[in-house]
């Protein structure tokens, strides 16, 4: 037995709309951060990029609770930045929407760096050389000829840190806690209707997560695909 998602009580909506404001905000903010962090380690041979690449992807094999835990202690007024946040802003970070923001940026980003770097480590390095040998600068090059023909990672990369932002309990719960309105983000939503046994209800959020998960997992497959395709056709058969 299930709740169909238009029956729904609407606090569950309130936290599905308050889990796709995060995912938004956060990946507006990785985007920013992934496509020129990308584009500098696609092309980086030193050892210090190497040690940044791999701090990056660590929160793909470290438990989502550590990340939370570690982000809680860093963020909290007892440390620098959290102390100066909160002198600015007058609340602290841990337990607030922006210490949501920050965690979700840091557990996200391996996904929204990583198509990013694939997508220009893939290009030819003779096609930025011809751009340069023309007259346009190296920030004209990026912008003109590298960034257009790194578009289908770049896209990936967006649309995979989106999901992977709604997606996210271990960090959220650990940094955010469960405030609703604030801090009660669709996984923990989902999470309490099913400690108390309320399963009508979960197993109806839980589709609509599902369904959320698998258009935005299609739509990553299918700007591969065509990427691909693009690709291996002939110049002359290109769209």
């Amino acid at each position: 037995m299930l709740t169909l998602p238009w029956a729904l009580p609407a606090e569950l909506w309130r936290s599905l709309a308050l889990t796709l404001q995060l995912a938004l905000v956060s990946t507006c903010m990785l985007m920013l951060v992934a496509l020129p962090l990308g584009a500098w380690l696609a092309g980086a041979r030193s050892r210090f990029a190497l040690a940044l690449e791999i701090l990056i992807a660590m929160p793909l094999v470290l438990p989502p609770t550590v990340i939370g835990f570690y982000l809680l202690v860093l963020l909290s007024p007892r440390h620098a930045f959290g102390a100066w946040w909160q002198d600015v802003f007058g609340q602290p970070l841990p337990f607030s929407f922006a210490g949501l923001v920050i965690g979700s940026c840091v557990y996200s980003l391996p996904f929204a760096v990583q198509p990013v770097v694939a997508a220009f480590r893939m290009q030819r390095i003779e096609v930025l050389q011809a751009a340069w040998s023309l007259g346009m600068t190296r920030r004209q090059t990026f912008l003109h000829i590298a960034l257009p023909l790194a578009r289908s990672g770049v896209i990936a990369g967006t649309l995979l840190a989106f999901a992977h932002t709604i997606g996210e309990f271990g960090v959220v719960l650990m940094l955010g806690g469960n405030i609703p309105g604030v801090t009660r983000v669709a996984s923990i939503a989902l999470y309490d209707q099913a400690q108390v046994l309320n399963y009508p209800d979960a197993h109806g959020y839980a589709l609509v997560l599902l369904m959320l998960s698998f258009m935005l997992l299609l739509a990553t497959t299918l700007v591969q695909k065509r990427h691909e395709r693009r690709r291996r056709a002939p110049a002359g058969m290109m769209e």
